[in-house]
């Protein structure tokens, strides 16, 4: 507990405490402290700390509120409370402490902070009459001391550089990208971030497998780098990660997410000066299982980027919908706003007409934010709208509004901007329905993102990076001519920029200009000779020219160039088959595989040619499994050219009932996607040939 503090640690999961059924009972709902003291309460005998106090702090503030946590006083003995017994009477008076922010009409949550009435009662009665210690033998045994690790030493642990935060003037929003060590994939069950420093008010955490962000962060010479995060850097699939005051998830072995080694985090610190130049320097610990997920979430986020709040407003109402594409069952929500928001709902209205309250929460406080899993998930039928509603209050009447007088406040990361955002994280029937959910959700929040990009551009107009990632959310949601002004302004600002003749003529080629296209790719590497995406992209466009020599020419620069640009490698094995060189195309797949031995498309495609070729000295079906069922693994079933891969390797090492089940599901995924349906009739016929006990050859 503290007054006014900006610290996180939510009571968490039954592991953290002793495994006895009280403590899982008193962590879940909070109710340990009101059990032990009803009975005594009603016999009026005095209240002790050791029977009556103890049991309440255990429960609820220790978990903050001890040597080497992230509160700044301690609450494990009888002495450390009796010093602090009247400010501890007052804010859970007023529940100010433990924070705890949803409503009653919210649905219960684990790890609620809510302490009972009560519980107040009996330590506003404790100090009323003499705070009395009681027998030392009476009081429970605390939970463990966690030395700043709420589970125990993590499995790993990732330092972000030292950073020197200025004493005074305003927030500062710094980006930090780290590398995670190590060697493959991992699966973490668990993260937990230790801000270490009280000037760090939040942290969003994403992460990028391309060096794009790193190449900013290398660029500026101080740790980090200040600007938005890059679009190539988005959160594992189905999770949000991050920090906010309040906010400590328990361990989810059955939701565990995959951490790729030498993939970067991208660590977005919110700063807050103290006063006094602060050395910031934040953990991250993460715990791992080493089962995959039993399932795989998805999630959609709920929110507006075109917030225009004017100034001296007491109640501006910002609302958002998305309606289920299938059925869900809700899991987590966390919201996220700002200072000048007041109240936060989330609906689910069904197609009955019935609603459920997701979440509320009518006293919104940015310094306490959270991540809410609910005790209860509930499931929603598909054609259930979920509606999102935050309401602002912009007046001087608002306690926490960060600008006086009041000013007109638009969307953005900046403390002086303003959000509302509702991250909800749910869980479908099938593969195939989470892919049908995960696409409407992505092109949901992608529209929404490019909203707040011309939001951010129009505030900046020349910030390249804003304007690349623009660009890049445009061509994401197949908009390349409006993609193209943005990588168009970028040619302009940076002339000689190689990555940016580039980018325009990778647009300019989705626009079917391929003249013009043609010549920016010439450009970048006249700028320079070495630009391998360059000589990649130029072996594309002539292997879509049918050009297979040419392609093949400079996807060997490409390589050359940069010997990890995996999809030059892949490419340039796909040209090298279909010129009848299949040897030199397995060369090409193997180096590719090393570098990156989860690419999808090398697993893909490689598997296909050691399972169909037509010439069968090159066939190595029990090879071909391996990739393919690697491949399937990757993409967790969802994918359907991962499936097909896999049921004609089934089928290539003569195992029919596997190829046709296989090939099955690929099928259904397919039609899940409403995909094109010659693309149908070709699975459906290669089932047709496995059912016959005939593999599939490419002629």
């Amino acid at each position: 507990m503290q007054v006014g503090g900006r610290y996180t640690k939510a009571v968490g999961s039954a592991t953290e405490f002793e495994t006895t059924e009280v403590w899982k009972r008193a962590i879940h709902l909070g109710v340990f402290g009101s059990l032990v003291v009803a009975a005594r309460v009603a016999a009026a005998e005095p209240p002790t700390f050791s029977k009556d106090v103890a049991p309440i702090l255990y429960a609820h503030c220790v978990r903050c509120h001890q040597p080497g946590g992230d509160a700044p006083f301690s609450l494990v003995t009888y002495t450390e409370v009796r010093r602090r017994a009247q400010l501890i009477a007052t804010v859970t008076a007023r529940r100010i402490m433990p924070p705890w922010k949803p409503g009653a009409d919210s649905p219960h949550f684990v790890g609620e902070r809510r302490l009972l009435d009560t519980d107040i009662a009996v330590l506003d009665r404790w100090v009323k009459e003499g705070a009395r210690e009681g027998r030392p033998a009476d009081r429970p045994k605390p939970p463990p001391a966690a030395g700043g690790w709420m589970w125990g030493e993590p499995d790993l642990v990732v330092a972000l550089p030292a950073y020197t935060l200025r004493a005074d003037g305003a927030d500062v929003f710094r980006n930090f990208v780290v590398g995670v060590p190590g060697t493959g994939a991992r699966f973490v069950r668990a993260m937990q971030f230790r801000p270490r420093n009280r000037a760090v008010h939040h942290a969003n955490i994403r992460i990028d497998r391309t060096a794009a962000s790193r190449a900013l962060d290398e660029a500026d010479p101080a740790p980090g780098y200040e600007g938005v995060i890059l679009h190539s850097a988005d959160f594992p699939d189905g999770h949000f990660l991050g920090w906010t005051p309040g906010q400590a998830p328990p361990p989810r072995d059955e939701l565990a997410w995959r951490l790729d080694a030498g993939s970067d985090l991208v660590v977005q610190l919110h700063l807050r000066p103290t006063g006094r130049p602060e050395t910031v320097a934040p953990l991250i610990g993460f715990y791992f299982t080493d089962a995959p997920p039993a399932r795989e979430p998805a999630i959609v986020r709920l929110g507006r980027q075109d917030l225009d709040i004017p100034a001296d407003a007491p109640n501006v109402e910002v609302s958002d919908t998305f309606m289920l594409p299938v059925d869900a069952e809700v899991v987590t929500i966390q919201p996220h706003a700002h200072s000048r928001a007041r109240d936060v709902v989330a609906i689910a209205t069904l197609p009955d007409g019935s609603r459920r309250v997701l979440l509320h929460i009518d006293d919104w406080d940015v310094a306490w934010q959270d991540q809410y899993r609910l005790a209860d998930p509930i499931w929603l039928p598909i054609g259930t709208t979920i509606a999102v509603t935050y309401r602002f209050d912009n007046s001087t009447e608002n306690p926490r509004n960060p600008i006086r007088p009041p000013e007109r406040a638009a969307w953005g990361w900046r403390s002086s901007d303003e959000m509302g955002d509702v991250w909800i994280q749910v869980l479908t029937r099938t593969s195939a329905d989470r892919v049908i959910f995960t696409n409407a959700a992505r092109r949901k929040m992608t529209l929404e993102d490019a909203v707040g990009s011309e939001v951010l551009i129009a505030r900046n107009p020349d910030y390249v990076n804003l304007r690349n990632d623009a660009a890049l959310i445009y061509r994401e949601l197949d908009q390349p001519e409006r993609a193209l002004v943005h990588f168009a302004a970028v040619t302009r600002l940076q002339p000689q920029s190689a990555a940016a003749h580039y980018n325009e003529g990778v647009t300019l080629e989705m626009l079917s200009r391929g003249d013009e296209a043609l010549h920016e790719y010439r450009e970048a590497m006249r700028l320079d000779s070495g630009y391998a995406p360059a000589h990649a992209a130029m072996g594309n466009y002539w292997y879509r020219a049918h050009r297979l020599t040419d392609a093949i020419d400079e996807y060997r620069l490409a390589v050359r160039a940069d010997s990890a640009l995996v999809d030059a490698r892949c490419n340039l094995a796909r040209a090298l088959t279909e010129t009848d060189r299949p040897s030199d195309a397995v060369a090409e797949y193997r180096a590719a595989i090393a570098v990156a031995p989860d690419s999808l498309a090398c697993l893909v495609n490689f598997s296909w040619l050691l399972s169909a070729h037509h010439d069968a000295a090159i066939r190595r079906p029990t090879e071909a499994v391996t990739l393919a069922e690697r491949a399937v693994s990757v993409t967790n079933r969802s994918d359907a050219d991962a499936l097909d891969a896999l049921a004609a390797a089934y089928a290539s090492a003569g195992r029919f009932a596997e190829a046709v089940d296989t090939a099955s599901a690929a099928l259904d995924v397919l039609r899940a996607a409403r995909s094109p349906s010659p693309r149908i009739e070709a699975v459906h016929g290669r089932i047709e040939l496995y059912r016959r006990r005939t593999a599939f050859v490419i002629e």
